[in-house]
């Protein structure tokens, strides 16, 4: 079903993504500076109704908790009505059903952020963080369905056969750099951040470590599953850099998940080098997610370009390889 692009809508759901986006990274830097616990109540802060806390209190590490609590709440407005604007105006139901699953997983976000602090649960704390980095993909997910660029055509000069092969790798890549993302969650709930304090090598001058502990072993898992990101990022950007002229709107994402990679493997060592500075590890977060939501653009954008090629025309033939 084709849906008409309501410029006013598209441009509210990409300010979602933004705002949700500036709300990860708020939150990134709530654990970064070890301020999850700071205000020790919910939903009131200290005792006062959480939106009329004295603002002279914002001090130190309350600033960032109590701040991320105020922006959390914005964005369980925001997609609230972003959630009822596509209910009344959008006619595919999937859309409807996704706006929906936003809202409810934004609700379990705030409810799980409360019994986090209420709790003192570590555990919830790290599944907060990973619940957020999929909230953020449902959100991108509503802004490119509701985006004007949504219904043009499947690139003519793609063949069907190769967005599917970029929609399977696409796939491979969202799925791990998510994986990422929980496992560099893992590590900063549980501070192993510099439970392997040397990069690349280990104190011992080896690659892969030779004393284990939980910490050390979780470290590791996150430096090389970044290797595992990097190849498959690298695989994707190469099928689609071989169509660069058929395919514009696949190039500039894909070119900046390569950048962003070389940028995230720079903050990675500077985190270490840094002893854990809190502007480069948060940095580190957020472009991760970075990484996270434009792995996404590529994958959602192939799949429905495939699937619309697929039924308004028989593929070209590949060339050789």
């Amino acid at each position: 079903m084709t849906q008409p692009a309501n410029p006013w809508l598209s441009c509210y759901a990409k300010v979602v993504v933004a705002a949700t986006f500036f709300l990860i990274l708020i939150g990134g830097m709530v654990t970064t500076v070890d301020a999850g616990m700071s205000v020790p109540d919910w939903p009131t802060t200290f005792g006062h109704n959480m939106f009329t806390f004295p603002f002279e209190k914002w001090v130190g590490p309350v600033f960032w908790e109590h701040s991320h609590r105020i922006v959390a709440s914005a964005i369980g407005l925001l997609t609230t009505i972003l959630a009822v604007w596509l209910f009344l105006e959008d006619r595919r139901r999937w859309v409807k059903v996704t706006g929906l699953a936003a809202f409810l997983l934004v609700v379990l976000q705030g409810i799980m952020g409360g019994l986090r602090v209420t709790e003192k649960s570590i555990v919830l704390a790290i599944l907060h963080g990973c619940l957020a980095q999929a909230f953020l993909c449902i959100l991108v997910l509503l802004a490119l369905a509701v985006s004007p660029v949504w219904n043009e055509p499947a690139p003519a000069k793609v063949p069907g056969e190769r967005l599917r092969s970029w929609k399977r790798w696409g796939w491979a890549l969202v799925i791990v750099v998510y994986l990422q993302l929980v496992f560099g969650a893992i590590m900063r709930h549980l501070k192993a951040g510099l439970a392997i304090p040397t990069f690349p090598l280990t104190p011992e001058g080896t690659f892969f470590p030779t004393v284990h502990s939980m910490a050390i072993d979780i470290h590791f898992t996150h430096r090389l599953w970044a290797l595992v990101v990097t190849g498959v990022a690298l695989v994707l950007a190469f099928k689609i850099f071989r169509w660069a002229n058929g395919a514009p709107r696949f190039v500039g994402p894909v070119f900046a998940i390569v950048l962003l990679l070389l940028v995230q493997i720079a903050l990675g060592a500077l985190v270490i080098f840094s002893s854990r500075a809190s502007i480069p590890t948060t940095l580190h977060v957020i472009n991760g997610a970075a990484i996270l939501v434009l792995s996404l653009v590529v994958t959602v954008r192939a799949s429905h370009y495939a699937s619309r090629a697929s039924s308004t025309s028989q593929p070209a033939p590949l060339p050789a390889s």
